[in-house]
């Protein structure tokens, strides 16, 4: 046959082939291969999950249950008998099982799934294949599959499973998002999706073909080219078929709408993989509660999940032995294709073999501390590009550089404007609130709950209380109220441990228009609603027993239904809401800014005193600390003080609800447990209050505290050496300082953090402050010339005025007018500071804390701060001993790690200190008396009088200004020192 003649046949062969493939794969989407897939047997069929067994008859061996991501189906472990996972494991000696959750929209109510069921079905079916194999699993997961083997392993606290290994899976979205593009991008944009757009639909799995081909289009087109080209030759294009319809079409499944709103908002928007609390059932869960080795697998140049994300399971699980394999390969590279094959899944194998004590560890293992990352993650919130990116896909290497540029120049800027555009509106709304402006704690609770209703509000006991449930108490709690009797306005005492029912209590009273007297039950109780003349109390189970004493007061039992006895006081839990009629005077959150909201005590015996707080002061503090925290739903407030105490209800609760945040309370605050509690929350703000975080601060190491998520600790009264202490051990966590009076509405807050023990400059929103000079000796304002205050310099010791609005002049305390101005009118705060030259104030000591000596009048604040600033000292506390008519300062110090106190140190460190203002006495004690909320208490110390000499133990200021051991006979001059002084 003549060469042309053969060369047109072999060309019209070539085409007849080609059209018959080309025909075969247009009819049926591909050729068929005679390939048989592995063998399998489903050992079960639950409501969301198969449970595959492959090769059931293969024998014995470790036993791998594999978990495939949501938008592939469970055959990405068995694509082909060239690619396939489960035989190369079966291969090696493992026993492999798989999770199957199929097609979701070919499933009855597949599409209604939740990422609760995923997790709940993955737990599940460890629990059958430990009945079935009697060993230990193994539990691996691909990409979301392998956040889901993290969450289940986190849910189970790691029971019943060998090892977790995982592959390309991302446990902090906040530190890298696909292809380099700013966190911000993605966050702000989710941040700005309703739920109803998120949950309403399903995703197509075309569409998230399309993404995952959108990632390397060029690899994409390439690949459909050279099988166009290849149509012809069917025993070539044959290995590789099945792979191509995997990856073409058949390989992908619709992602549910609510399990891809749940996957959003939890691990994207709120990144709760890494800080935990993330909601699994009803119970909360933290990748801290992993204790089982972790084995993940990182493609170096995956882009859909970067190395720094799949890498933040070092600080996520801190209790887990994290190993690595490191792979030069892509997102799907790491499981399917030849370097898997050949890399990954004998790795897998030799792992599951090393851990039952078979060989050595793989090669490609190595195990990682979680010390070695370079940043800590950006919180609270980060990228959301990971969840988009599953959903849509982006691609086009050249505008991925040219964006990063750019962002990189804006990155700075575009967060500042973030947090600005966030605060602007809550202050400009605390701006606007006069004194008949509807505010109230009710009213913005019902605001969020309208907002967004199966959001977390709170969370208790390692249980979650969404704001729709949340309401739901809160309104059959008012309709209690009404039932007894209570109108607005009336005070109703509140004595109450920390517990859901007493927030939904006051919570009720506020949406009520009436007061909540919040009783201390580590007070009197009954002093206090004497002091506050509350004609009902309404109790919890727990301190019935404390109304008996009250006289005069009606007494209710609210909390506990169903739980022990309930003794004699009338019962609320069984009055039916249903049954109560609402009166034609109630209107919901009716109070106005100017009107009384709460009122709380301090203070004990003589001392007690009730200090009476109005819904616009309220809302001061809480849109304050929302606005200089910058408090978002990404946080968690960790409130460690009960609801009782004014940092509870002012800055957790208060900060929480108006900043939108999630608010966990602690039934107790214990150093043992906090960063157990803090991890199992998601913690990323807690309060103190004091020196309430001394004993944290002391605690020993604990593993839940290595890469942890607080980025904030935020309260009032800690000591300047404490202050240093806690951002040292809890880097990079920082103090946030906030001081508020008791009088007034002034709110300083100290926000750079950059002068420990300051605090700082007042609250946009908050009442003008000025220093005024002031006679101490007589208790007034000193006056110039023209009968004006006059205000103080710098570095000078003056008392603290706010500013009040004329139209709360009739309510205000301790008001003062014609201050600076003929018209003006101020509270005089009973604080007394000093303002450097920067602006930034410094509490030098309350009215109250004075100590009168001989010399004058000496404030405890500058000897507490010097002394505090030696880095052995632990504890300070500044009182006045009386002797006489007069007082001897005093400081009592207790010490960290040192048995003896250097006289020269104390002499050096008192320097800093005015002459006149220097303490005449320093004693060492083994600890320095607080009260349970953390706040020094020196009358024990005031009653042990002048030390005694001759142990050490105390030192005196000689006549040069040193400080030296006591004797019996500096003792005895000091004793005298005032009466002769007094003679001359």
């Amino acid at each position: 046959m003549p060469a042309v003649a053969k060369t047109l046949f072999r060309l019209g062969a070539r085409l007849g082939s080609t059209a018959q493939n080309a025909l075969e794969v247009a009819r049926f989407g591909g050729f068929d291969t005679d390939e048989d897939a592995s063998p399998f047997e489903v050992v079960t069929e639950q409501r969301v999950y198969r449970l595959r067994h492959y090769f059931p008859d293969g024998g014995d061996g470790p036993v791998m249950l594999l978990v495939p991501p949501l938008m592939i189906t469970a055959e990405v472990y068995d694509i082909s008998s060239r690619v396939s996972a489960v035989r190369v494991l079966r291969d090696h000696g493992v026993d492999p099982w798989v999770v199957d959750f199929g097609a979701p929209e070919r499933e009855p109510g597949g599409l209604e799934r939740t990422i609760t069921d995923h997790v709940l079905a993955v737990s599940d079916a460890v629990d059958r294949v430990r009945k079935a194999t009697g060993r230990d699993v193994h539990l691996a997961g691909y990409s979301q599959g392998g956040m889901f083997v993290y969450q289940a392993a986190a849910y189970r606290r790691s029971e019943g499973i060998e090892s977790v290994v995982t592959f390309g899976s991302p446990t902090d979205t906040s530190v890298a998002l696909p292809f380099g593009l700013p966190g911000w991008l993605a966050s702000e944009g989710v941040g700005r999706v309703p739920d109803w757009v998120l949950g309403g639909f399903a995703v197509p799995g075309w569409v998230t073909r399309l993404g995952f081909q959108m990632l390397s289009p060029v690899k994409s087109v390439r690949s459909r080219v050279d099988f166009i080209l290849q149509l012809h030759d069917r025993e070539r294009l044959a290995p590789r078929e099945r792979q191509r319809r995997f990856l073409e079409r058949e390989g992908w499944v619709s992602w549910p709408g609510p399990a891809l709103a749940e996957f959003v908002r939890q691990f994207v928007q709120h990144n709760r993989m890494l800080t935990g609390g993330f909601v699994i059932g009803d119970r909360l869960v933290t990748l801290a509660d992993i204790t089982c080795p972790v084995l993940t697998f990182v493609g170096e140049v995956d882009e859909i999940a970067p190395p720094p994300m799949v890498r933040g399971i070092r600080r996520a699980a801190p209790r887990a032995q994290v190993y690595e394999a490191s792979l030069r390969a892509g997102h799907f590279g790491l499981v399917v294709g030849s370097l898997a094959i050949a890399r990954t899944w004998p790795a897998v194998a030799e792992w599951a073999k090393w851990r039952a004590g078979e060989g050595g560890l793989p090669e490609i293992v190595a195990p990682v501390a979680g010390d070695e990352e370079a940043e800590p993650a950006g919180l609270p919130g980060g990228s959301a590009g990971y969840g988009l990116q599953l959903v849509m896909g982006v691609g086009g290497s050249a505008a991925r550089s040219a964006y990063r540029t750019a962002s990189r120049a804006i990155h700075g800027t575009r967060q500042l404007g973030g947090e600005a555009a966030q605060n602007l509106p809550r202050l400009a709304r605390l701006e606007r609130i006069q004194s008949d402006t509807r505010m109230s704690m009710g009213l913005l609770l019902d605001e969020q709950a309208q907002r967004m209703p199966d959001e977390v509000f709170f969370l208790y006991k390692g249980r979650p209380y969404t704001h729709d449930a949340a309401k739901s108490r809160v309104d059959a709690v008012v309709r209690g109220l009404i039932h007894i009797g209570v109108r607005r306005g009336d005070s109703v005492g509140v004595l109450m441990g920390t517990r859901p029912t007493a927030l939904a209590l006051v919570a009720a009273l506020s949406r009520l228009g009436a007061v909540a007297v919040l009783l201390r039950p580590d007070g009197d109780p009954a002093a206090e609603a004497r002091l506050s003349r509350v004609g009902r109390v309404i109790v919890d189970p727990e301190h019935a027993a404390r109304v008996d004493g009250m006289e005069g007061v009606e007494a209710y039992l609210l909390g506990g239904a169903g739980r022990g006895e309930r003794g004699s006081l009338m019962d609320m839990e069984t009055i039916d809401p249903e049954l109560v009629e609402v009166p034609g005077w109630f209107r919901a959150n009716p109070g106005r800014a100017g009107d009384l909201a709460f009122v709380v005590f301090r203070g004990e015996g003589e001392l007690l005193r009730a200090h009476r707080i109005t819904n616009r002061r309220w809302a001061l503090s809480a849109f304050g600390t929302a606005s200089s925290a910058a408090l978002s739903p990404s946080d968690t407030v960790y409130s460690i003080t009960p609801i009782h105490h004014p940092s509870a209800l002012l800055m957790s609760l208060g900060g929480a609800v108006a900043g939108g945040a999630r608010l966990a309370l602690a039934s107790a605050y214990d150093p043992e447990t906090f960063w157990d509690e803090a991890r199992r929350y998601g913690v990323t703000v807690a309060s103190y209050t004091w020196m309430l975080l001394r004993d944290l601060v002391e605690a020993p190491p604990d593993p839940a505290e290595r890469h942890h998520a607080v980025r904030l600790f935020i309260g009032s009264g800690m000591p300047r050496g404490l202050w240093r202490r806690v951002e040292d051990r809890f880097a990079p966590a920082r103090v946030l300082e906030f001081y508020a009076s008791t009088e007034g509405e002034s709110v300083l807050v100290n926000l750079s953090g950059k002068k420990p023990g300051s605090l700082g400059r007042p609250l946009p929103g908050s009442a003008e402050v000025r220093l005024a000079r002031y006679d101490l000796e007589n208790g007034r304002l000193d006056v110039g010339p023209d009968g004006l205050a006059v205000e103080c310099e710098p570095g000078e010791i003056g008392m603290l005025l706010a500013r009040v609005r004329l139209s709360a002049v009739g309510t205000a305390g301790r008001c003062v007018r014609g201050v600076f101005a003929p018209e003006d009118a101020w509270t005089i705060t009973g604080d007394l500071f000093r303002r450097d030259a920067d602006g930034d104030f410094w509490l030098a000591g309350r009215e109250a804390e004075l100590i009168r000596t001989a010399e004058g009048i000496v404030p405890p604040g500058p000897i507490r701060d010097a002394l505090g600033d030696l880095p052995y000292v632990d504890t300070v506390a500044v009182y006045g001993i009386p002797v006489g008519e007069t007082e001897l300062a005093a400081a009592a110090v207790s010490l960290r790690d040192v048995a003896e106190l250097k006289p020269l140190d104390l002499s050096e460190a008192l320097l800093r200190v005015e002459p006149g203002l220097r303490p005449a006495i320093v004693r060492v004690v083994d600890e320095v008396p607080v009260t349970p909320g953390g706040r020094l208490r020196t009358a024990p110390l005031r009653e042990e009088g002048v030390p005694s000499a001759g142990e050490g133990m105390a030192y005196y200021r000689d006549k040069a200004g040193a400080y030296r051991p006591l004797t019996d006979a500096a003792r005895r001059r000091l004793l005298k020192a005032p009466a002769a002084r007094e003679a001359r």
